[in-house]
């Protein structure tokens, strides 16, 4: 029998909260490329969903060599800050209400392939997942556009019984344009006023809402 639901979920943000990771390695690339007043911590937050390469444009605008601070970037964040994080209250409870209902679940995420797939072992969140599909180290799939395209082409899912959930307007966009229906994950670093502009179908406070919500969102009658 086809599985009842397919569900796609964002990592950073939506089921671990990377701040520190991110932040303090985004840090560390400024100083190596020469910034001379590094962004703290807390003001490098948006820098969390977006592709690398959008960030550090935007960081360090027109003319940047956009190649050599995400290789500053990734030699801090592959030194142990990729394991600086902490999965969120409520992911246990909310996977193991989909198990239940023999949901099949996947990760999407624009971080790099390889080093998503160590993360999520790291913190146990791979045993609840069937597959991780990430980016490519030289960026390819790393617009959720693309990257969900990519997954649909490998599950034969039907975008119809499909449920993206992320909490950043990439999410929503890559679900949208790819006809999968989304919710936003209100817990993560996305806005509501960012996610209900980007038109995200439902909104989640917090994780253990996501079986209920997408339940309704595909009208499917759970016992």
């Amino acid at each position: 029998m086809d599985p009842m639901l397919t569900l796609f979920f964002d990592l950073d943000g939506t089921l671990i909260d990377p701040k520190e990771g991110i932040t303090s390695s985004i840090q560390h690339a400024l100083q190596r490329v020469g910034m001379e007043e590094i962004p703290s911590q807390d003001d490098l937050t948006w820098c969390i969903g977006p592709p690398l390469w959008n960030s550090f444009d935007v960081l360090l605008g027109p003319g940047a060599d956009l190649d050599r601070a995400v290789r500053y970037y990734r030699e801090h964040y592959t030194d142990e800050a990729m394991y600086l994080a902490d999965v969120y209250d409520g992911i246990g409870e909310m996977f193991d209400a989909l198990h239940q209902v023999d949901a099949q679940i996947f990760v999407a995420t624009s971080k790099p392939e390889i080093y998503a797939n160590q993360i999520i072992e790291h913190f146990g969140v791979h045993a609840h997942v069937e597959r991780l599909f990430g980016s490519e180290l030289d960026g390819t799939n790393s617009d959720k556009t693309d990257l969900l395209k990519y997954a649909l082409d490998e599950t034969g899912a039907d975008p119809a019984r499909c449920v993206m959930v992320g909490d950043r307007r990439f999410d929503i966009f890559g679900a949208r344009n790819n006809d999968i229906p989304s919710v936003g994950a209100l817990w993560g670093y996305g806005e509501p006023d960012e996610l209900r502009n980007a038109e995200a179908d439902a909104m989640a406070g917090v994780p253990e809402e996501i079986p209920e919500i997408v339940f309704d969102l595909l009208r499917l009658d759970i016992e």
